[in-house]
């Protein structure tokens, strides 16, 4: 019996919260995001916006020169987490073989439920719109591959300045024939310079990836030829994932003006780090991979990362090693645009103790109350001083 997988997507999600926030922006060319002047970019945009051009992770300074009477919106991205679990939560009424993929898009595996595919995403798609006023396209096949290539081609056939709303379903057995003459773009895996690479070599559809010769294909692309093959055919037998493993926890800030201040950069650091840990203790991991990510002013960025013999969690471990590789890689007075700090390679949060040594443990419990202070009252409620220097004592060891 073949799957009936759902791929559901909320049409310019951010955008579709806002208009209900305030009606007067239906039909109107506008985006979220940051603010021109300060490097903002454009986190959604409404359709009437996409009509001239305007996209998601463009930078807002563009948007305006491509429409200067473009409206900016700021974003209630409390409002678009809690509207989002809302409907997230509807569809585990439906079967508990939801995976959520971002904040606004999931797949559901619906083989169980009665009733042809069409026909549920019909249903779905009306109760979504009739409680909570937000539009959505829906891809509906055997299997995710295609039921997410289905939402894209349906959303991309339906170019207009309202939401697609779109519904397009791919009867089992016509995988390959509705992947056939679809750009080989359109496939998992194919990005712009592969997608160019394969046009150079004559191969322009999805089609025509399986129509090459298996000798001239492991030439040009080697083992992954198979696979791609495979997907090229719609042929897909992954499983509906219901929980996500966190694989990293980072945080990053863009100045809205280049700076070559030492303290300004150093503070930076400080408080990325700071919220760092502190989503680490929230979600009781602790990490041996810190990172820092750093952009110049002509956009070049650069990675930095250390390994720690131990795990942790703690703001300033992670404020001392990420300010190392600051200070190891920073040339002085060149300007930066972007700081970020990361941390990776996750066990549960454990601390070593001594048997008589009890500072691991204050330290923890002092971590946990600070966290509480600053998540009743506001982050700058309360700052350790401990917290305002590092000395080379305090270092950790690395690997």
């Amino acid at each position: 019996m073949p799957r009936k997988i759902l791929h559901i997507d909320l049409d310019a999600f951010f955008c579709s919260v806002e208009e209900n926030n305030d009606p007067s922006l239906r039909g109107k060319p506008f985006a979220v995001g940051g603010r021109p002047d300060q490097r903002g970019v454009v986190a959604s945009c409404s359709y009437a916006a996409r009509m001239y051009g305007i996209h998601s992770a463009m930078p807002m300074a563009r948007a305006i020169k491509l429409f200067p009477e473009l409206i900016i919106v700021s974003g209630r991205h409390g409002d678009y987490g809690k509207i989002s679990n809302q409907v997230m939560d509807y569809f585990k009424t439906l079967t508990p073989l939801v995976e959520q993929v971002s904040i606004d898009e999931a797949f559901l595996d619906l083989s169980d439920i009665p009733g042809n595919g069409e026909n549920l995403a019909i249903t779905m798609q009306k109760y979504i719109y009739d409680n909570f006023n937000l539009p959505c396209s829906i891809g509906v096949a055997t299997n995710k591959l295609v039921a997410k290539i289905a939402t894209d081609y349906g959303k991309s056939s339906k170019r207009s300045i309202k939401p697609p709303c779109a519904i397009q379903v791919v009867s089992p057995g016509k995988e390959a024939e509705f992947l056939a003459p679809l750009p080989t773009i359109a496939l998992w895996g194919i990005g712009p310079i592969t997608a160019g690479r394969f046009a150079a070599l004559g191969i322009h559809t999805i089609g025509d990836i399986t129509k090459w010769s298996t000798e001239e294909r492991n030439k040009e692309i080697g083992k992954i030829g198979d696979e791609l093959v495979n997907r090229s055919l719609g042929i897909d037998d992954s499983a509906i994932h219901t929980s996500h493993k966190v694989k990293s926890i980072s945080n990053e800030t863009t100045f809205s003006r280049d700076v070559t201040d030492i303290q300004v950069l150093h503070e930076t650091l400080h408080k990325l780090s700071e919220s760092v840990g502190r989503r680490l203790r929230k979600k009781e991991l602790a990490g041996i991979t810190i990172k820092l990510k750093l952009r110049w002013q002509n956009f070049t960025t650069l990675s930095r990362q250390v390994t720690l013999l131990n795990p942790t969690d703690d703001d300033r471990e992670i404020y001392t090693v990420v300010k190392d590789l600051f200070n190891t890689t920073w040339q002085k007075g060149k300007p930066v645009r972007l700081l970020g700090v990361g941390v990776s390679h996750f066990s549960k949060s454990q601390r070593q103790l001594c048997l008589w040594d009890h500072a691991g443990e204050k330290d923890g419990k002092l971590s946990s109350a600070v966290d509480s202070l600053r998540a009743r009252y506001g982050t700058n409620t309360i700052i350790r001083g401990s917290e305002l220097k590092c000395t080379n004592a305090d270092k950790p060891k690395y690997e």
